[in-house]
């Protein structure tokens, strides 16, 4: 008896979850984020340069109501719109755990430091559409 009360509240949890999937999928339709998530549109790599690699990334993000396109811990994220139009990069975190952060001087972006000295530099240029940023 037991263990038929417990397959039909396993069939039950089942059925709960698979109708929260198809209400929720209808909600999102194809191409659209979730809000407070992002996605990287493009990424181009040149390693032309000896001892350099220059990266360019494009990402496209739903960021709710106060927020905007930014960078936390090295991947496309949304964070508080003031440390953009602040240019106080380093209050967003985008450097990886472990690593130093220092603004640029002309403010244009930041410098990740890890431990070992290598140096990563990132600028930014923000596009007139405010819902796409550009990380060089």
């Amino acid at each position: 008896m037991q263990l038929l009360k417990a397959l039909w509240a396993l069939a039950g949890a089942a059925i709960c979850c698979f109708l929260i999937f198809v209400i929720h999928s209808q909600f999102l339709k194809e191409g659209q984020l979730a809000a407070g998530t992002c996605e990287i549109v493009t990424l181009d790599r040149d390693s032309s340069q000896p001892r350099r690699t220059i990266a360019r990334q494009t990402a496209r993000c739903a960021c709710k109501k106060g927020q905007i396109a930014g960078t936390t811990r090295a991947r496309p994220a949304c964070v508080d719109a003031r440390i953009i139009k602040t240019k106080q990069w380093c209050e967003m975190l985008p450097c990886l755990e472990g690593e130093g952060c220092d603004l640029l001087i002309n403010k244009s972006g930041w410098t990740c430091t890890q431990p070992g000295g290598r140096i990563k530099t990132t600028t930014m240029h923000i596009e007139r559409d405010p819902y796409v940023s550009s990380c060089h």
